[in-house]
């Protein structure tokens, strides 16, 4: 059963361009490991200022391993070698809540939280 991890950060008005820049920057390293199905990052259209990092997974063990693994080191290695030049700090699913997002120009979010799910039901279009 597939798992589905989302990532909510709290991001300000003027941090919204930054943070995506930054996902752009670190795209592809997360589609190559075992047991990764999706990624996505959802903006927020109205009403709120929390971005949504969607990531579906094979199995929480596959989340784990990629927690743990060399992709998810090297992705948040250079962000936070990127904060250290900034004075900011990185953070990824399932670290922690509240301390910030990015890299850069110090943290692009003033708030995180993961949630998690499993997928029960699924649909696509038919062909």
């Amino acid at each position: 059963m597939s798992v589905v991890k989302i990532n909510v950060l709290t991001v300000p008005a003027e941090m919204r361009e930054e943070l995506e820049r930054r996902f752009a920057n670190r795209a592809g390293m997360v589609e190559s490991s075992d047991g990764f199905e999706w990624f996505e990052l959802l903006r927020p259209v109205e009403g709120t200022d929390r971005y949504l990092v969607y990531t579906r997974w094979r199995s929480e063990d596959d989340f784990q391993n990629w927690q743990k693994g060399m992709a998810f080191q090297r992705g948040h290695a250079q962000a936070a070698a990127d904060a250290g030049r900034a004075g900011g700090q990185e953070q990824g699913p399932g670290q922690g809540q509240g301390q910030g997002h990015g890299h850069g120009q110090g943290p692009a979010a003033s708030g995180s939280e993961v949630w998690s799910f499993e997928v029960v039901q699924s649909a696509g279009p038919k062909s």
